[in-house]
C-alpha cells in the first residue's frame, strides 16, 4: 500500500477521534425505574451546557480539546447529582440515582407551614426572588405543528359545471394529506424586559424551517386547476352568492381569473395583483423574526410570575385545593413539592416546587381540567383541548431566578359539517341572472397539535442602554431543510430533536 493512503487512513482516524471528543451524547435514565429523565441539566462550566428532551437524551458539543479537569455535571430535582469526567467519557446511558428526604429530618431544619402559608410567602417573595429588569438570554427554540386530519368529506348534490362533479371532489380529497407536520429552530439571543411587554429584542444566529414543500406544489396545482375551470365556465362580471346554512355572502369574482391580456387595462390590473401577491409573501417572510420573537415572548408571559397569566394559583389561591406531597433536594435547595388542584373555576392543575430557603418556585408542571374554549354553532366547532407545559427557574449571577426551560403543548380540534352552496348570477347578462350552481355537503375534521420548547443556555443582566444599543435585522429567514439533517445544528447546543423529527421525510 502507497504511504500516501496510509496517511489518508490515519488522518481520517484522527478527524473521527477529534470529533468524538468534542461530541458526546447519552440517554439519561432513573437507576430504579430504568424511566428516561427528562428535562436534566447538563452542565459543563457555569454557563455552558444543555438540556435532556422528553425522552432523557441530549447530546454536547464542545469547541475546545478537552482536559483532564473537564467534566459533565449532571442533576435533576429528585435526584442525587453526578459528576463524570468528559475526557473518558464513553457511555451512551447514564443512570441517576433518585434522592429521598425523610420527613422528620425536614420539619426539624424547617418551620410547619400549611400549603397555603407557603403559596402566600411565594407571592410575597416575587419581585424579591425573580428578574423583572432588562436581560439578554442566549437560547434554542423549536416550534413543532401536528396536523391530523380525521374527516374530508365532500358530496355533490347538484353541479352545472361538468368538471365539478363527486369524482372531482374525491380526488380534491385524497391530495390533501392526512398528517402533515413542520417545525422551526431557532438559536439566537434575546434580549428583553418582561416588566414591558413592549420591550423584546431577537437575534437570530441560525435557524431552520423543517417542512414538505411538495405540499405546496400540490395546493398550486390544485388552485390552478379551480382557475382554469372557472375560466371556462363563469361569465366576466359575475358575482357568486355563497350559503352555508343559514348564512349567504356576496362575492365578485377575480378578473385576474380570466385572460386579461386582450386590454391595457386588464393586463394593469393584473400585473398589480401580482405585484401585489408578491408583496404579500415579501413581507411574510420577513416578518419570521417578529412572529418568533413574539412567540418566545408570549411562552415566557404565559409564567405564574405575571399577574395576567393563565397559571393564577398565586393570584387566586382560594380556588385552589393546594397539598405538599413531598420534600426533596433540586440541586442543593431544599423544596416543597406542592400539587395544586381546582376546588371552583379554575382550569388548570399541575404540581409546583419550592426552594424551603426563599420561597422561590423553580419549577411548575401544569395542565388544563377542562376544555378552555368550546366553540359549537350551526355545524361548526372549535376547541381547545389540552394545554399543558413545564417551567424551569434557576438562579443567575445577581443571585435571582431566570427561566431555564420551558415547554408547552397544545391541542385543538376544529370541525365543520354543514351544506355549502354557491350560485354565480350575473346582472349583465340577458334573461335569468342565475348562470351556474354547485351544492354540496361539507364535513371536515382535523386536529391540531403545537409543542413549543425553550432552552436558555446564558442569561445575563445588561442596562437600558445595552437594550437600545441592539438593532435587530429584520430580513432574516430560516434554512429551507426537506428532511432532518444532523449536520445543520453540528457545533452547537441544542435540544435534542424527538422521534417525530428525526423520521420526518419529504414525500417524493
Amino acid at each position: 500500500m502507497q504511504l500516501t493512503k496510509y496517511i489518508q487512513i490515519i488522518v481520517c482516524l484522527l478527524s473521527i477521534t477529534a470529533f468524538a471528543q468534542h461530541t458526546i451524547s447519552a440517554k439519561l435514565l432513573d437507576s430504579t425505574t430504568q424511566k428516561p429523565i427528562p428535562y436534566a441539566n447538563i452542565s459543563f462550566g457555569k454557563q455552558s451546557g444543555v438540556i435532556t428532551n422528553s425522552n432523557g437524551v441530549f447530546q454536547i458539543h464542545f469547541r475546545n480539546n478537552l482536559k483532564k479537569k473537564d467534566s459533565l455535571f449532571i442533576s435533576c430535582m429528585g435526584y442525587k447529582s453526578k459528576s463524570v469526567a468528559a475526557q473518558k467519557f464513553s457511555d451512551s446511558i447514564l443512570f441517576l440515582q433518585p434522592q429521598s428526604i425523610e420527613l422528620d429530618e425536614v420539619l426539624v431544619s424547617n418551620k410547619k407551614y400549611t400549603p397555603l402559608e407557603i403559596i402566600e410567602k411565594v407571592h410575597e417573595n416575587l419581585s424579591k426572588n425573580y428578574n423583572f429588569n432588562f436581560i439578554k438570554s442566549k437560547l434554542f427554540f423549536r416550534e413543532s405543528n401536528f396536523n391530523n386530519i380525521t374527516k374530508n368529506s365532500i358530496r355533490v348534490k347538484e353541479s352545472s359545471i361538468p368538471e365539478f362533479n363527486q369524482t372531482f371532489m374525491d380526488s380534491i380529497m385524497k391530495i390533501m394529506p392526512k398528517n402533515a407536520s413542520d417545525h422551526i429552530e431557532i438559536l439566537g439571543n434575546f434580549y428583553s424586559n418582561l416588566g414591558n411587554e413592549n420591550s423584546q429584542k431577537l437575534d437570530i444566529i441560525k435557524a431552520s424551517h423543517l417542512y414538505d414543500k411538495n405540499l405546496e406544489v400540490s395546493f398550486d396545482g390544485l388552485e390552478k386547476r379551480f382557475n382554469s375551470i372557472f375560466r371556462k365556465h363563469v361569465k366576466r362580471d359575475s358575482y357568486f352568492k355563497i350559503k352555508s346554512g343559514i348564512f349567504g355572502t356576496k362575492e365578485a369574482i377575480d378578473s385576474s381569473l380570466f385572460d386579461s391580456s386582450n386590454t391595457k387595462e386588464d393586463k394593469a390590473k393584473t400585473d398589480a395583483f401580482i405585484t401585489e401577491q408578491k408583496k404579500k409573501e415579501t413581507a411574510r417572510k420577513k416578518d419570521f423574526l417578529n412572529h418568533r420573537k413574539q412567540t418566545i415572548a408570549s411562552l415566557e408571559k404565559g409564567s405564574f410570575i405575571f399577574e395576567d397569566s393563565h397559571l393564577n394559583f398565586l393570584k387566586q389561591p382560594k380556588k385552589y385545593h393546594f397539598e405538599i406531597l413531598d420534600y426533596l433536594f433540586i440541586g442543593d435547595a431544599f423544596s416543597y413539592k406542592i400539587s395544586f388542584k381546582p376546588k371552583r373555576s379554575a382550569d388548570y392543575k399541575g404540581v409546583i416546587y419550592v426552594n424551603t430557603e426563599d420561597f422561590a418556585i423553580i419549577r411548575v408542571d401544569y395542565e388544563n381540567v377542562k376544555l378552555l374554549k368550546n366553540f359549537k354553532l350551526l355545524g361548526i366547532s372549535y376547541q381547545e383541548k389540552l394545554h399543558k407545559g413545564t417551567l424551569i427557574y434557576e438562579k443567575n449571577n445577581t443571585a435571582t431566578y431566570s427561566l431555564k426551560y420551558a415547554e408547552a403543548i397544545n391541542n385543538i380540534s376544529f370541525g365543520v359539517k354543514r351544506p355549502l352552496k354557491i350560485i354565480e348570477k350575473n346582472k349583465h347578462v340577458k334573461g335569468r341572472r342565475k348562470q351556474n350552481e354547485l351544492s354540496t355537503d361539507l364535513h371536515f375534521k382535523m386536529s391540531n397539535t403545537i409543542k413549543k420548547e425553550l432552552v436558555v443556555f446564558e442569561n445575563s443582566i445588561i442596562t437600558n442602554a445595552d437594550f437600545e444599543a441592539f438593532k435587530e435585522k429584520p430580513n432574516i429567514s430560516p434554512t429551507y431543510l426537506p428532511d432532518y439533517d444532523p449536520k445543520f445544528w453540528e457545533g452547537y447546543n441544542v435540544i435534542e430533536p424527538n422521534k417525530a423529527i428525526k423520521d420526518f421525510k419529504s414525500i417524493e
